[in-house]
């Protein structure tokens, strides 16, 4: 079998990318015609008319917009190998904005660590902390945020994904509730206080209330906040019990008016990643913010799995 021209690669990105025979010429320092007789030869080796007419304008068939985004990763790979090997990065001079979408747990948890391990070695580097509302690859492909941190979900094939550590969920009262003074929580004694609870969806139920469900029993949810650190505010105010990751306790500062507890019913330990585009995979000094990330979180986790 012959091999393929990878110079058809170029022209297919700026062609998927443009949508326009004319356009993708002017890009490309072709003419109009050089450009058709590349599309004919990327028809013949696809296998696919990947741009069709649709009244005045042309438009990319499914195959075409289906192979976009791998087209563009894979020239941009292509380049990084072909790029002359660079000396490391200047950190002390370095001036970039990093956007890291995480939930307001991470950040109560480990921004200040992360600020300030960040800081020690680029002064200039700013970190840029977005909500993260719902789970989706869109932000990392468009470029709008550099890291995502949470658990994993539908991200897309494309996306790497470095484990940072296991968490898990404990009861967290205040100092001097009742259930302080107890060695082990019952699940019975659990269900006997008022709870509040964490979901960006308004849910109150979750694989807590199924383990107390097979025990006979249940728990009564009073306030449903959007966040654990607000679950945590409400606890430390009120004899309610908030059910949090324990990466959210630990520590001092963490702990401070919080007493945290086993709960008395198994769940599952939740797996928190560090997620990014593959553009970015060998950019030095991204490379650097993930290598810092993973230190930051590594060092606040006992698993020994990690």
């Amino acid at each position: 079998m012959s091999e393929p021209d990878f110079n058809l690669l170029i022209a297919l990105d700026v062609l998927l990318a443009d949508g326009s025979v004319a356009g993708a010429a002017r890009r490309l320092g072709l003419s109009a015609s050089a450009m058709s007789r590349t599309l004919t030869r990327l028809r013949e080796t696809t296998g696919d008319p990947l741009l069709v007419r649709a009244g005045r304008r042309m438009v990319l068939t499914p195959h075409a917009d289906a192979l976009r985004q791998r087209t563009q990763n894979a020239v941009h790979e292509a380049r990084e190998v072909l790029r002359p090997s660079t000396m490391e990065p200047d950190f002390s001079t370095l001036q970039r904005t990093f956007t890291i979408r995480a939930n307001d747990g991470f950040v109560e948890a480990f921004g200040a660590s992360l600020i300030a391990a960040v800081t020690a070695a680029a002064p200039h580097v700013c970190l840029r902390f977005a909500p993260k509302l719902e789970k989706t690859a869109t932000y990392l492909r468009d470029g709008s945020a550099d890291l995502e941190i949470g658990v994993l979900g539908e991200m897309g094939p494309e996306v790497r994904v470095q484990a940072l550590f296991r968490d898990r969920f404990v009861g967290a009262v205040r100092k001097g509730h009742p259930l302080e003074m107890k060695r082990g929580v019952s699940a019975k004694r659990y269900t006997a206080f008022n709870h509040v609870v964490a979901s960006r969806h308004g849910r109150s139920n979750g694989p807590v209330d199924d383990a107390l469900a097979a025990l006979g029993l249940k728990r009564k949810v009073v306030a449903v906040v959007p966040s654990f650190p607000a679950a945590l505010a409400v606890a430390r105010a009120s004899d309610l019990i908030a059910l949090v990751p324990e990466s959210m306790v630990v520590g001092e500062a963490a702990a401070a008016n919080i007493h945290a507890f086993e709960l008395p019913v198994k769940t599952e330990r939740i797996t928190v990643s560090q997620m990014w585009h593959p553009r970015l995979e060998v950019d030095a000094v991204h490379r650097w913010l993930r290598k810092v990330v993973l230190s930051v979180c590594r060092g606040r986790t006992t698993d020994e799995e990690f």
